[in-house]
């Protein structure tokens, strides 16, 4: 087990899973300049840890993330500190969003409050939403006269189709845990008391799986979402000899002939 206690974000790692927690409860866990360096500091150390074969994104109090600090925004924007202000998609939304969905292994975003802004994008970056009942989503950029960010262009319409995305991003509104789910938003919906064991229970078996597999399946739908029929199934003959060739391939054959229960370590 490790652990970085550094707030505003901490990264504990624990059996295989990695756990990225948001821990700014006072601020709705607003993403500042100093939690968006933290948080890409242990989203990247998630990814590259071979210790870690399961990723779980949550926040702590009421709010899972509420996208950007406006507080820091505005004092940015009197300031005439613009470098800071219109950078920070490149230096830290961009590579936190790409990290999340494209490293190759499962993530999971145990959504515990409100996620707005470039804080639902992080959400729907990940594989998985779980959502408490209290939860919600709300697409707030154009509330605040911004394009979206954080791969939100990317990732909703994949999640609810290009017409009802335009229509979230225009007109922004909280959309219950319910509802969220009704839209394909949420995985699942479970009460709030039941968030962590529901979580725990699904990235332990993220955990326990075959790593792997799960990062090359990774990589083939988000290789299909821009090539032709063609280029996909010559992807996916790429990812097969590349899983074809794991340990826990050979180890999962051998289990199934032998009529037992594969274990897999992940390489």
């Amino acid at each position: 087990m490790s652990e970085t206690t550094d707030r505003p974000v901490r990264l504990d790692v624990t059996d295989g899973v990695g756990t990225i927690t948001l821990d700014r409860a006072e601020a709705m866990n607003s993403l500042d300049i100093a939690t968006k360096e933290a948080l890409l500091d242990a989203v990247r150390s998630a990814a590259e840890d071979p210790a870690v074969r399961c990723v779980v994104l949550t926040g702590t109090g009421r709010s899972f993330c509420v996208g950007q600090d406006l507080k820091e925004h505005i004092e940015l924007l009197d300031s005439g500190s613009s470098e800071q202000l219109f950078t920070t998609v490149e230096r830290h939304y961009n590579p936190i969003a790409t990290l999340l969905a494209t490293m190759h292994k499962p993530v999971i975003a145990a959504v515990n409050g409100v996620a707005a802004g470039a804080g639902a994008s992080l959400a729907f970056a990940c594989d998985f939403r779980i959502l408490a009942e209290g939860a919600g989503f709300n697409l707030a950029f154009t509330g605040v006269a911004l394009s979206c960010d954080t791969g939100a262009s990317w990732t909703l319409p994949r999640l609810v189709g290009g017409a009802r995305a335009m229509e979230l991003l225009y007109f922004p509104s909280t959309l219950s845990a319910q509802e969220s789910q009704e839209l394909g938003l949420a995985t699942r919906v479970v009460p709030a008391e039941a968030l962590a064991d529901e979580v725990s229970a699904l990235a332990r078996r993220l955990a326990d799986g075959p790593t792997v597999a799960y990062g090359a399946i990774r990589r083939s739908v988000a290789n299909s979402a821009g090539s032709s029929f063609e280029d996909g199934v010559a992807f996916e003959k790429e990812m097969m000899t590349l899983t074809g060739g794991t340990e826990d391939h050979r180890a999962a054959v051998q289990a199934f002939v032998a009529k037992e229960k594969p274990r897999f370590t992940g390489r």
